[in-house]
């Protein structure tokens, strides 16, 4: 069946600037992370990427090595672009990574020129694009000068096969380096993508202050902890969670009796905020205004529909926040 956009879908996203650039990304973008691969359903992906941008989800969130197996969500959204969204390219802000393993030898992983440029020449090539809208160095090498893997972003911006350069899982000091580097070659970097949640805080020692301090956006991934933040986990572990799948990132004893009276303590709150904790995580982090945007992911359009609701409620009050950090201090 043809698929023709909701004419509506402006009207209920709000969209932040990224940074200082000119670029604007909604609260809510979908990472393609899991459940777009060859071993997921075609037509299930093409059902939650057409909800997604019925509701204003303009941002989809990619990167070379995403599946399984590896460069598969690439294809798959790809194909789906070319069905679905062609007429829509330039309403898209479409972005992929290098950094992780993807092929053999020396070249097949980390962030050498070698490496970068070929793996974007391949993320084209399986999307059918001419250019990506942010191409991210996806984590920090240590092996290559952080000069080369940068003027590599610079390099391919300069070349028309991205418009913006990103960086993803750098630490400050890092990222602060990288960003001086980049500013310096004339190619700003305008997005950091950390892994942030409410059970994963590292990015508040240092780097959402560095981010701001340099006009960087802030797009967190795993906003829900693999889906520990949500309510699928309050009665033991079902069939068809992360945690069950045999290439899930979330593992059993990551599931432990703490863990599980936190998340049903947080659960209390976000019932008391007429949300799921799902809901109540993703408005967490869009309470600060330095995130620009929240990666989602979903494994079907209810998860999706659910996670959009979030954006009715992203105001907290003081006691309640201080009653989120008490439980979380607990653990």
């Amino acid at each position: 069946m043809t698929y023709t956009a909701n004419s509506h879908r402006y009207q209920e996203m709000e969209y932040r600037r990224c940074g200082k650039s000119g670029l604007k990304l909604p609260v809510l973008s979908l990472g393609l992370w899991h459940n777009f691969g060859h071993v997921d359903q075609l037509e299930n992906c093409r059902q939650i990427l057409r909800l997604a941008f019925d509701s204003g989800v303009t941002h989809f969130d990619l990167a070379n090595n995403y599946g399984p197996p590896p460069g598969s969500a690439e294809e798959n959204f790809g194909r789906l672009l070319k069905q679905d969204f062609k007429a829509h390219r330039d309403e898209l802000i479409v972005s992929t990574k290098a950094g992780y393993y993807m092929w053999e030898g020396p070249y097949g992983e980390w962030g050498s020129k070698k490496y970068l440029v070929a793996s974007l020449d391949q993320s084209l090539q399986r999307m059918g694009l001419e250019y990506v809208d942010i191409f991210y160095h996806h984590r920090p090498d240590p092996d290559t000068p952080l000069e080369e893997t940068m003027a590599t972003l610079d390099l391919v911006v300069r070349q028309g096969k991205a418009l913006y350069a990103g960086i993803s899982n750098y630490q400050h000091p890092e990222a602060a380096k990288a960003f001086a580097i980049l500013k310096e070659l004339g190619t700003p970097c305008v997005i950091h993508q950390p892994r942030y949640s409410m059970f994963d805080r590292w990015v508040e020692n240092g780097l959402l202050h560095t981010l701001e301090a340099n006009g960087v956006g802030c797009i967190p991934y795993s906003p829900l902890a693999q889906g520990l933040l949500t309510n699928k986990y309050i009665n033991g572990i079902p069939a068809d969670s992360r945690v069950a799948k045999p290439h899930g990132f979330l593992k059993e004893n990551q599931v432990t009796p703490e863990r599980v009276a936190q998340i049903k303590a947080l659960n209390e709150i976000a019932l008391k905020r007429n949300q799921t904790l799902a809901q109540m995580a993703l408005a967490w982090l869009l309470k600060d205004h330095r995130v620009t945007s929240v990666l989602i992911g979903a494994s079907k359009p209810e998860q999706l529909a659910d996670s959009l609701q979030c954006r009715k409620n992203i105001v907290f009050a003081d006691e309640e926040l201080s009653a989120i950090e008490t439980i979380l201090q607990a653990h």
